[in-house]
């Protein structure tokens, strides 16, 4: 006769986005009454249109650390999609653990997206058991200190919460001073960069029968799904991100700073850690790689921008938009204070534009579901932008199409910083360019069809139109904006003839493509 079940205490339910062992609802458990409770639900891998590669990261992540959890003696209940009668949602799941397994209660970490916490919220009343949520503290601010710091101030400035999360980590501190006598090397970390044979690229790992399988199973589930499959390299287990990070530290950290707002056709990386995707699963512990990174600075392993550049990324403005994120409510991805219309241009989803920058980012986003945050700010926001889609599209397409991409940190992102949606709640101007920008930051331009000198005519850069265009039609908005009065003066000296092409080719570009269907 088969052994009776162990008598369940409590149910931990673990998220896709919680993998390790310092996750707040499995602080107190015991394998030998506890039972950790994973769920691949169909809601979550279709919520968005993920990319192939996000797909197969997320979930042989998952899978790699129940085999964990499962070898260091834990039971684990992981319910696939790929089972004979796979879940729709995390709720389904839960549902179906919770009537198999009778636990006395349920205990679950906060989820880091009001979608999911709204689910989680309703767990107690549906399935009539204890349940208790525990807040996240894998961030080094908290909900409830960030929203402290904001309480009172009429702009929330992204510089101001550094400082004060530098005093109060002590990361790059001299006393009460900053390391340096400056808090910021930003205007040190502007270069353009030249292609170099030795420039570092971050490893990939090769996959092993788990992330196989899970390969396969996104080929026949999801065939249509945005973004090349081939090539997956990404890291599934923490030894691997561990690795991976060590690598940036040795190898590329060095030179982050000076070129981490360059682009060069054909690299995709540059300097660039590629880190936030573990960071986000929670593989990597985000204040470990500050210390980390400060630690190089100190041993004279890397310098003080680069080291700096690196802390204020995750430091700085991965804590911020985070806060931004839950203290603005789950309507902020709806903000659309511009009253942008626009439908996305197509070609966000294919690449195929004669536009050299916009399909060297594209491309590369198909290919590696990751593109750095300028490709993302200057070039793909920067267009959406200027053009004016509908904000809400724009945030829909950045929330699938990138391996880092979890609605918390994607959307104060796209909405507030890129899109400018958000009135100003985030940022203090629209992140609005010409072609002159992207011809100064990149090679692109070198390449592409289009003219990025011309303001006008068949072979103008269409960014240097809608550029103009942009300004004129949000004259009202921004004009009296500090920091833009320097375009306007340009924009008066342009007599009528100028003006009106600008006004023309901009109005012609945005019904063509809406013709086209985006």
């Amino acid at each position: 006769m088969a052994p009776a079940p162990r008598p369940v205490a409590s149910l931990r339910f673990l998220l896709g986005d919680q993998l390790g062992r310092d996750v707040t609802c499995l602080e107190d458990a015991d394998p030998a009454r506890d039972v950790v409770l994973m769920v691949e639900a169909a809601d979550e891998a279709t919520y968005a249109r993920h990319h192939k590669k996000k797909l197969v990261l997320v979930l042989a992540a998952m899978r790699a650390f129940a085999d964990e959890l499962r070898a260091e003696g834990w039971r684990v209940e992981y319910l696939r999609l790929d089972d004979e009668a796979p879940v729709a949602s995390l709720s389904d799941g839960l549902a179906r653990a919770v009537e198999r397994m009778r636990p006395a209660r349920i205990v679950a970490t906060e989820a880091g997206e009001w979608r999911v916490l709204a689910a989680q919220r309703a767990w107690a009343e549906a399935f009539d058991i204890p349940v208790e949520l525990r807040a996240d503290d894998r961030f080094i601010c908290s909900k409830a200190e960030f929203a402290a710091w904001a309480e009172g101030r009429n702009q929330l400035r992204m510089e101001f919460f550094y400082r004060d999360m530098r005093r109060r980590t002590g990361l790059l501190m001299d006393g009460d001073k900053p390391v340096g006598g400056r808090w910021n090397f930003d205007a040190e970390n502007r270069k353009p960069a030249k292609g170099d044979l030795f420039m570092p690229r971050p490893p990939r790992f090769a996959p092993d029968a788990v992330v196989r399988d899970v390969m396969d199973l996104v080929a026949r589930r999801f065939p249509d799904a945005f973004g090349e499959l081939e090539g997956f390299g990404f890291a599934v287990r923490r030894a691997d991100a561990e690795a991976a990070a060590d690598y940036f530290f040795d190898t590329a950290l060095a030179k982050f700073g000076d070129f981490q707002d360059a682009m060069l056709a054909g690299e995709s990386f540059l300097y660039h850690a590629v880190l936030s995707p573990y960071i986000n699963l929670g593989l990597l512990d985000p204040l470990d790689l500050c210390r980390r990174a400060e630690a190089a600075f100190r041993q004279g392993r890397a310098p003080l921008n680069a080291v700096e550049g690196f802390i204020r990324q995750i430091l700085g403005w991965r804590e911020f938009v985070r806060g931004i994120y839950w203290l603005e409510g789950p309507d902020y991805v709806r903000r659309n204070d511009l009253g942008a219309d626009q439908p996305l241009p197509w070609f966000y989803w294919t690449g195929e534009t004669d536009m050299a920058c916009l399909r060297q980012v594209i491309g590369q986003t198909r290919r590696e579901a990751y593109a750095h945050h300028i490709q993302r700010l200057m070039v793909t926001g920067n267009f959406a932008l200027i053009l004016g889609v509908d904000p809400h599209a724009v945030h829909e397409w950045y929330l699938g199409v990138y391996a880092d991409a979890f609605e918390w940190v994607e959307a104060p992102n796209t909405i507030g910083m890129s899109q400018f949606a958000d009135g100003g709640r985030l940022g203090s101007k629209p992140y609005a360019s010409s072609g002159a920008y992207i011809n100064r930051m990149s090679d692109y331009c070198g390449g592409c069809r289009f003219d990025v000198k011309a303001r006008v005519g068949p072979n103008a850069c269409p960014f240097n139109y809608l550029y103009w265009d942009f300004l004129a039609r949000r004259r009202e908005r921004f004009a009296r904006n500090p920091r833009m009065t320097q375009m306007y003066a340009t924009y008066d000296r342009f007599d009528d003839a100028m003006r009106d092409a600008i006004r023309a080719e901009a109005e012609g570009l945005r019904r063509r493509l809406a013709d086209a269907g985006g």
